[in-house]
């Protein structure tokens, strides 16, 4: 029996607010346990919470790059359950008339593009962070967590593989971050992932039996995990069994899920209108207002990054996937007006180096000034392509400018021609077999006349007189 798999996606995404959802405890992150509470997000008998706007606000602004219908009234609900990280015994978030609704997301995957639902975005406040003694039988509680404003984003079932999972929470990561509403941090727990995978038969129109996932803290575990869980749905079914509703966690060191608890329903949690909360009422003049401030979000920059610089797709999309990285690129291009190579360098030898350090480009130990400068030494003749490999490499460790390492190292480029020839002369006296079989139609044998030209030169040839010397004295020019 052939299957396909069934997926939709709960994320969490922690506001960056410096206030709590509905008090003025701070929401930095690391500090001394239990120091940013106060008797509201503690739940203490007697006290009301009072909604902070920029919440709301910075919700609108998902909403409306999400291209989701925003209510103009939501309401607040109870969602009620106990466990020891929840001080009030329920937790305030949305229910049945959320915040947004029916908006979408388009995605690149495979070249291919795919358009993702999302059912809708509503406001709720997080839970504290139990930490477990691996020694003793304790867990200890810290509630700074407790209240911190995130929104739930929640897919349609609209997603069929783990890669399509990838790149719709890139997506969503990328555009929260364009918006400045979220750090996207996902090992701080500022952007967490639950994911429900489900199996049916090749062509049903009924879903089967779904299984959430949890504790997925990377975009790697997401997929890995996605596709673990197909895989053991199948086999399962395959084998004549039924698959069971239930929370299953992510072991990333054994690269398997293992179940947790049976799966809650909604009637499960006996959500209620929370009486100590107004009705959020948002005005046209508000939704106009936050169009009217919203960034240039990935997709629009992406289409710019293609007609204005005439770069590929696959460029654009690269380059655009984070606002720092095209704010890079485009300081590049100011200072050196050609889009392409600057590209090729940033995509090629700068994102590689950040990603063997683990750094963002934030972080970069290259400045876009001094990268284009070296890209116009380039353009200059001034040093070859081979030698501003070495000139990047000196200029990440000791964040020199490149002109003063090419002149500390001496690499300025050999052009003149009379120099050149000499050593031309040189290599082809050396080897007469090479050099007879260019002379008979093997024309790959260049190459190895350059490769050996460079090295006598230390790279420091011009490789275009190079070859063209080359030809002259091989009887072919």
């Amino acid at each position: 029996m052939k299957f396909e798999s069934v997926i939709g996606l709960e994320v969490h995404a922690q506001l960056k607010t410096k206030t709590k959802v509905f008090c003025n405890c701070s929401t930095r992150f690391g500090a001394p346990p239990n120091t940013h509470t106060c008797p509201v997000c503690l739940g203490m008998p007697g006290v009301l919470p009072v909604l902070n706007r920029k919440v709301a606000d910075y919700a609108v602004r998902m909403g409306i790059a999400t291209n989701c219908n925003i209510a103009s009234e939501s309401r607040f609900a109870r969602k009620n359950y106990f466990y020891p990280d929840l001080p009030k015994g329920y937790q305030i978030s949305q229910y049945e008339m959320p915040l947004a609704q029916k908006g979408y997301i388009d995605i690149e995957n495979n070249g291919e593009k795919e358009r993702i639902g999302i059912t809708r975005i509503h406001i709720e406040e997080d839970a504290g962070k139990l930490n477990h003694d691996p020694n003793l039988p304790v867990s200890m509680v810290d509630f700074n967590r407790t209240g911190v404003p995130l929104i739930e984003i929640v897919s349609e079932p609209d997603i069929r593989t783990p890669e399509q999972a990838g790149a719709y929470l890139r997506k969503l990561r990328s555009i929260l971050r364009y918006l400045d509403i979220c750090d996207g941090n996902m090992e701080e727990g500022s952007f967490r992932c639950d994911a429900n995978v489900s199996v049916m038969p090749k062509g049903s129109e009924t879903f089967g039996t779904r299984a959430e996932l949890k504790n997925l803290n990377s975009f790697k575990h997401v997929e890995k995990a996605i596709a673990f869980e197909i895989e053991r749905q199948k086999e399962i079914i395959g084998d004549g069994g039924k698959v069971v509703q239930e929370t299953r966690l992510w072991d990333p060191v054994k690269n398997v899920t293992t179940s947790m608890r049976s799966k809650e329903e909604a009637h499960d949690y006996r959500y209620f209108p929370d009486p100590d909360l107004l009705p959020l009422v948002i005005s046209d003049e508000w939704i106009q207002s936050v169009k009217a401030s919203l960034p240039e979000l990935p997709d629009q920059k992406k289409e710019r990054f293609v007609s204005e610089y005439g770069l590929p797709s696959l460029d654009a999309e690269v380059l655009t996937s984070a606002r720092e990285l095209a704010d890079y690129f485009e300081a590049c291009v100011r200072i050196f007006p050609q889009p392409k190579p600057v590209s090729n360098w940033v995509m090629g030898a700068l994102l590689g180096l950040l990603n063997a350090e683990g750094k963002s480009i934030e972080d970069s130990p290259i400045s876009p000034a001094n990268l284009a400068e070296l890209l116009k030494l380039i353009a200059d003749n001034v040093i070859s392509g081979k030698i501003a490999k070495t000139v990047f490499d000196e200029m990440a460790k000791s964040g020199k400018p490149p002109k003063a390492i090419v002149e500390e190292k001496g690499l300025v480029q050999v052009t003149d021609t009379a120099a050149i020839e000499a050593v031309v002369d040189t290599v082809i006296a050396r080897h007469p077999k090479e050099a007879e079989d260019y002379r008979g139609g093997k024309d790959k044998v260049l190459g190895f006349f350059v490769g050996q030209i460079m090295k006598e030169t230390k790279g420091k040839a011009n490789p275009q007189i190079v070859n063209q010397i080359l030809k002259e004295r091989l009887g072919r020019g």
